[in-house]
């Protein structure tokens, strides 16, 4: 049975539709990446899958227990670092360690060495004595992600651990992401960094509540784009800009930083591209070259198609 089976899952606050008829499948030992813009409802499915609030309709088994009728037992079986980090700012590192491992229930011999396993595996050692607050953000999130496996749970559920921290924290916090896999412990994690999820055995894309995309990274790249993706710069923002509101039937311009990504509507070369493009537009693109596609043109793609649907 997979890890985490989710079926026609839906939440309702009223009228508004958080998420809607939401099907998930995630496999033992996978790293699974769970899409979305804020708002898209992300959130709400963790809180869902993890007990935390009741769904409005449809079923979810996680390691086997059914999280609707049994919320309290599931809690028991799994880690789950939330967006905020279930940390106390005004008791020191060890002390939240202490006071977590008294919540799970670990004897006093075995939190102890448990907590020195902790401090050392996420380099915490010289910050045991200090308050929680005083420590930098990348060092609160590697603490959140230890507490949320003292209890060694075969599965982890991680809300948006890497927001608002430096590309070196991410970085490092996806490496111990990648050796909890090597361990065979199941990965759930939500973000909006969209080149995190390249890290990622599967990604499902979540718009509006609705799931509108599911696979590997590259199967999403291959959904998305059946034709050639170009990086175009006619000389300078202005430039890219007058260009950008254009009438083009043969491929569709949008924003990329500085500079335009251009998805053709049928295959053609590079030089057959630049000539087409100083004809019908009356300047000549001064640098052109055809990409590869990253997640971020993905989502573009996929959530532009979903919200046009």
């Amino acid at each position: 049975m997979p890890a985490i089976f989710a079926k026609g899952i839906t939440k309702k606050f009223g009228s508004f539709v958080a998420v809607d008829n939401v099907d998930l499948i995630v496999e033992e030992g996978e790293v699974f990446g769970f899409l979305g813009a804020n708002g898209a409802g992300k959130t709400t499915t963790i809180k869902m899958l993890i007990g935390l609030i009741k769904p409005t309709s449809g079923s979810i088994i996680v390691s086997g227990i059914d999280v609707v009728q049994n919320p309290q037992k599931v809690k028991e079986i799994i880690g789950y670092m939330s967006q905020k980090f279930s940390l106390y700012d005004d008791l020191t590192v060890e002390e939240n360690i202490n006071f977590f491992g008294g919540i799970y229930g670990i004897g006093v011999t075995t939190l102890k060495e448990i907590k020195e396993d902790l401090l050392t595996k996420f380099n915490l050692l010289n910050e045991r004595r200090k308050l929680t607050k005083d420590i930098p953000l990348g060092l609160k999130q590697r603490l959140a992600l230890g507490i949320a496996l003292m209890h060694r749970p075969k599965i982890v559920f991680l809300d948006e651990p890497t927001s608002g921290a430096d590309p070196i924290s991410r970085r490092n916090f996806w490496e111990i992401i990648r050796n909890l896999k090597r361990q065979g412990v199941t990965v759930f994690v939500t973000t909006h960094y969209l080149e995190e999820a390249e890290y990622c055995s599967k990604i499902a894309l979540i718009n509006s509540g609705r799931i509108i995309a599911y696979g590997t990274p590259t199967d999403l790249k291959k959904l998305a784009f059946n034709y050639p993706l170009f990086e175009v710069d006619f000389g300078g923002i202005e430039s890219n800009i007058g260009v950008l509101n254009k009438v083009c039937d043969y491929g569709e311009f949008f924003i990329y930083g500085r500079k335009l990504h251009f998805l053709s509507k049928y295959l053609i070369t590079t030089s057959e591209l630049g000539i087409k493009m100083k004809s019908d537009f009356g300047i000549a693109p001064k640098t052109l070259r055809r990409i590869i596609p990253t997640l971020d043109d993905v989502f573009f793609q996929l959530v532009q198609k979903s919200n046009n649907d």
